[in-house]
């Protein structure tokens, strides 16, 4: 539109040099900045006076210029009327910032090249944004990715460990060990990498959010009682001097025993781990207020006060020297900082340097109601087989774990058979009709899922009983065996203990 009195060539001259959002201006046909208008000033921040004349090749970046872009873009331009890209550009100040240009031929009545017109738009910001939000998905993928191996390496080390538990249980139960101590240090390396595993699945489930806390009211002393009696091994072996002050009073807090266990036997192994053979190391347990407190002191390596604010991040670990190869995953101090907040608690480390020692201090709520108690026989029901012998099916495609699963049944009273896949346990039970069977889920062929339908229909209804054996445990897992048509689900390496309470349960 047209004002009266206006020509349209000043008024569209007017409306480009007033234009602030974009950088409008000509380029001679060497590339040379012929014009120049508010917008430009405002993007590239160079005035009017200081950049007409001068080669747009100021605009780019130096590896940019030196690959020939700006001779190519021009080029394409003359040649195909119109180039467009996005890239860096750089500001008068040195600043680069991401921009769209479009770089349009001018030529006059007679077709010849003039010029050519620049359009450039400032897209820092949206580039900022979509750059945040990709790294933000990838990350968010790696998390999934990460958390997804989590939990198929936990399931694939739980597998062979079982068999060995098994070993170890039996060669106890029948007394035939070569020798003691070489099976002391067996149990106490298994049970190593049995909490390692756990670890690493507790982290991954509370990355996902599926961290599942079963609490109750519980007397603190007994998740620390039994994590010194899991620590004991290594404090003994290192020749630690440990000292328990706690009150001989009950200290009630709302929690998950086995949780607070994990806890406490992560802090306690790592005191020991880290200090020397000989130290020392304290645990005091007493009430302040409100709150029940726990403190685990040593005189061991120390901390380094750099690294004091990274301590209970996951997967951080201090530096490692060679005289010290085993510094772990660095996990066990993110899992304890987790669950101890699960619990509605704090804990803090404290340390005056290296070889200084340190300090963990837990502080979790009191709470006044006093503990639910298990019954004596409850107890002793996990292990009692007077409820009646039983017919034991094992189908496990691993010889080792389902051979000495067999031998420890048998060892027990049980009448067992032991296949390795689903198609011999079908034609197993025309000759031995179980009323249990421990299935292993992950079956090559057919699943233990599609086992447990197919034994259903082939057995008297309601005539036995199915447990499943996984290494996968989370509720969901629970859910599926459960659907499946399972009455237990036991999460691999299993304990004799759980495994008998649970056959115990056909009996009921």
């Amino acid at each position: 539109m047209v004002r009266p009195g206006g020509e349209p060539d000043e008024l569209f001259r007017l409306l480009v040099a007033n234009v602030a959002d974009y950088a409008i201006f000509v380029l001679d046909p060497t590339g040379h900045v012929a014009t120049w208008n508010i917008g430009a000033e405002r993007i590239k921040r160079y005035r009017a006076d200081e950049i007409i004349g001068r080669h747009f090749s100021v605009f780019y970046p130096d590896e940019d210029v030196r690959a020939g872009k700006c001779e190519m873009e021009l080029e394409v331009a003359a040649r195909d009327g119109r180039f467009e890209d996005d890239g860096w550009r750089i500001r008068a100040d040195g600043e680069r910032f991401w921009a769209n240009v479009v770089i349009t031929a001018i030529r006059d009545g007679a077709g010849t090249l003039v010029g050519f017109a620049k359009v450039t738009r400032d897209l820092t910001e949206r580039k900022r944004s979509e750059d945040e939000r990709a790294a933000r998905l990838a990350a968010e993928q790696a998390n999934r990715a990460k958390d997804e191996f989590l939990a198929v390496l936990g399931h694939e080390l739980r597998n062979p460990l079982a068999p060995i538990v098994t070993a170890l249980q039996l060669i106890k139960l029948r007394g035939d060990a070569p020798s003691p101590r070489e099976v002391r240090v067996l149990e106490r390396q298994v049970q190593h990498l049995m909490y390692l595993v756990d670890d690493l699945l507790d982290v991954s489930r509370i990355a996902r959010g599926k961290l599942e806390l079963k609490q109750q009211v519980i007397d603190l002393r007994g998740p620390i009682s039994r994590a010194i009696e899991i620590a004991s091994p290594l404090v003994e072996h290192k020749g630690h001097h440990f000292e328990l002050k706690a009150p001989s009073h009950a200290m009630l807090i709302q929690g998950d025993e086995a949780r607070l266990t994990q806890v406490f036997t992560n802090l306690l192994t790592n005191a020991a781990k880290y200090t020397d053979p000989g130290g020392h190391i304290f645990l005091r347990v007493w009430q302040a207020g409100a709150e029940v407190v726990i403190e685990i002191r040593d005189d061991g390596i120390g901390i380094d006060a750099d690294f004091l604010p990274r301590l209970f991040d996951p997967f951080v670990q201090g530096a490692q020297n060679g005289e010290r190869g085993a510094g772990g995953l660095g996990i066990g101090l993110g899992l304890v900082h987790s669950l101890v907040a699960a619990h509605g608690g704090q804990v803090e480390a404290r340390s005056q340097g290296a070889r200084l020692g340190s300090t963990f201090t837990v502080r979790l709520p009191a709470v006044s109601q006093p503990p639910s108690r298990e019954t004596g026989q409850q107890i002793a029901a996990a292990f009692a087989t007077e409820h009646g012998k039983h017919r034991i099916l094992v189908v496990d495609d691993n010889e080792d774990a389902r051979g000495l699963l067999a031998d420890i049944l048998s060892q027990l009273g049980h009448d067992v058979r032991a296949v390795g896949d689903g198609p011999q346990a079908l034609a197993m039970v025309h000759e031995f009709t179980p009323d249990v069977a421990v299935l292993d889920i992950g079956l090559p062929g057919m699943d233990g899922y599609e086992l447990a339908a197919q034994l259903r229909r082939a057995l008297p209804a309601g005539g036995v009983r199915l447990i499943a054996l996984s290494g996968y445990g989370q509720a969901s897992d629970r859910a599926r065996s459960q659907a499946a048509g399972f009455d237990g689900h036991l999460v691999k390496p299993v304990e004799v203990r759980r495994l008998l309470d649970a056959i115990a349960t056909a009996d009921r």
